[in-house]
């Protein structure tokens, strides 16, 4: 029982829904001495339960399929956990006991418990499981405080002391303000407990301790730099937002604008009111109210979840996949007033994206979406971002491209790297950076891809779209110019068709829009945001015509 950590003070609720057969959670009415047959049946089910988590999966000891909490004597109960230990050593799995409930039987004098489990496993071909967190809110809400206090594990002194290590430049440093987008981590091993915290800080060494690590995207507030947040968004595809709403100030500035984006790319939100220790109790309730009155709105059709305490955490955290839940917690980042419930919250927090998803994406051709650029000396050219689809390894041959004349340049991969460290290949859904021989930086610009050859790629100036327009003051007619958000992809581009005479807020319709300045490579189904003033709408590409044609 040594790899299982001390039972927490969290308690199950007294039924569960019913089990079902998808999914990484896993209902056992008992596991006392199972024969070797049994048990060789067991450890392929939990296998594959973690295998529909991505290396993490629930166990429900003590319950019938229907979520009926039956509940085991001690002696049978500390027997299960120990079928539960062996299956998952013979996985090389961690355990650790997430929460546990006494069931009151008035037939019975005999204590009966049931018990909730996390098991986790890192896959075999990668290092760690990696999520990557999207944090949002208007400026001064102190989303970068809150940041630096998760990942270094000290409170901020209040006056933003712990925001210091996460800027980039000078002038957000002497501002207070974030102007680009930064990268966070923060990382948990196979027990639940938080790296950053022990020993050195160094990132090679939260990587190589970690089975399981956060990425925080830290994007800015101010609407100056509404830009660089939305290319954060579309750019990174994060797999989750975390809304952060400053308790004095209530939903504010762009903090509605931000929800909008995260809701209109279909990503996963959860809400931190932080400040919480500087304000009255009505205050933070009429914060609290006004903010569960626009995710109950029929634009979010949310269902707002106070998380008072850590059985809230892990329930918000376990049934977050319904896309329905949205979690609310209220913290403050200089007395540290529920992190603990945050942390516990972001370590339960398990991948959205099925099995079947994850493997359909890395069977496809391979598309790597550019949004850093660097060059490294020895090196040489080095393009940071996000692979959508496929793999890529050292020495692969691959196209890169459009250039300004439409065209694809073939290029080798010379290294691989994610989170700095060297690796052999990445897959779909990771974020890496790669050196390629053969190019130079002019070359290259943000929004270019690298895609396999066999896809033979086509890169468009124009292309068909089903759109809607979530604002507008008047009407847009053919002619209109609006910046357009695909992916990396940020360009002007004009509407040089529409499929009725005009539209308003709160309407469809199917136009064609021109890019100004270049040929891009835009893959049919992608989702669009355009912006133009206050201008706001959302899309979807459903047709590319190859700039080749048009171009002649």
């Amino acid at each position: 029982m040594e790899a299982m950590e001390k039972i927490n003070n969290s308690i199950l609720p007294e039924t569960l829904p019913p089990e079902e057969e998808l999914g990484n959670v896993e209902y056992k009415r008992t596991l006392v001495r199972p024969s070797v047959t049994r048990l060789e049946h067991l450890v392929t089910q939990m296998k594959w339960r973690l295998e529909e988590g991505h290396g993490e999966a629930i166990y429900e000891i003590g319950v019938e399929d229907n979520g009926i909490l039956a509940g085991l004597t001690d002696s049978d109960l500390d027997a299960s956990l120990e079928t539960l230990e062996t299956m998952s050593s013979r996985l090389g799995a961690s355990l650790t006991v997430l929460r546990e409930r006494s069931i009151e039987d008035e037939k019975s004098t005999d204590r009966r418990r049931a018990m909730e489990l996390l098991i986790r496993k890192v896959p075999d071909d990668q290092e760690f499981l990696d999520l990557r967190l999207a944090v949002l809110g208007n400026v001064d809400t102190g989303k970068s405080t809150l940041l630096g206090v998760l990942t270094q594990g000290e409170q901020d002194n209040g006056r933003g002391r712990a925001r210091l290590n996460l800027f980039r430049h000078l002038h957000e440093i002497q501002s207070g303000r974030t102007s680009s987008i930064s990268h966070e981590i923060l990382g948990f091993d196979g027990k639940g407990e938080v790296v950053n915290y022990s020993g050195s800080r160094n990132i090679e060494e939260i990587c190589e301790n970690s089975t399981k690590l956060i990425t925080f995207i830290d994007l800015a507030g101010h609407h100056k730099y509404l830009k660089t947040t939305i290319f954060g968004l579309t750019g990174n595809s994060p797999d989750f937002a975390m809304l952060v709403v400053s308790a004095n100030k209530g939903m504010v500035g762009t903090t509605k604008e931000h929800l909008g984006f995260a809701l209109a790319l279909g990503v996963p939100v959860f809400v931190v009111i932080t400040k919480v220790d500087m304000c009255r109790k009505f205050m933070i309730e009429k914060t609290v109210k006004q903010l569960e009155h626009i995710l109950k709105s029929p634009g979010c059709k949310k269902v707002p979840m106070r998380i008072e305490n850590e059985d809230d955490a892990i329930t918000a955290a376990t049934s977050f996949d319904t896309q329905k839940v949205t979690p609310i917690f209220l913290v403050s980042s200089v007395t540290g007033q529920n992190l603990p419930l945050l942390i516990k919250f972001l370590n339960v927090l398990p991948p959205l994206k099925s099995r079947h998803d994850r493997e359909k994406l890395v069977q496809d051709h391979t598309e790597f979406q550019i949004d850093e650029l660097f060059t490294v000396p020895g090196v040489g050219t080095v393009v940071g971002g996000t692979i959508q689809r496929g793999s890529i390894k050292e020495k692969d041959n691959i196209m890169l491209g459009p250039s300004e004349d439409g065209e694809f340049k073939a290029v080798e991969v010379k290294t691989v790297y994610r989170n700095r460290l060297p690796c052999r290949h990445i897959r779909a859904g990771q974020v890496a950076t790669v050196a390629l021989t053969n190019v130079d930086r002019v070359e290259l610009r943000k929004g270019m891809v690298l895609v396999s050859p066999e896809l033979q790629p086509m890169s468009c100036i124009q292309f068909e779209a089903d759109i809607y327009v979530l604002y507008h003051a008047s009407q847009i007619t053919k002619g209109f110019q609006t910046t357009l958000h695909i992916g990396t992809v940020c360009q002007t581009a004009i509407i040089t068709y529409i499929s009725q005479d005009h539209i308003k807020t709160n309407q469809k319709a199917r136009v064609i829009f021109r890019l100004i300045k270049q040929p891009e490579f835009i893959r049919v189904g992608s989702r669009l945001l355009f912006r133009q003033g206050k201008t706001k709408g959302m899309g979807e590409v459903v047709n590319t015509f190859p700039f080749e044609h048009i171009h002649r």
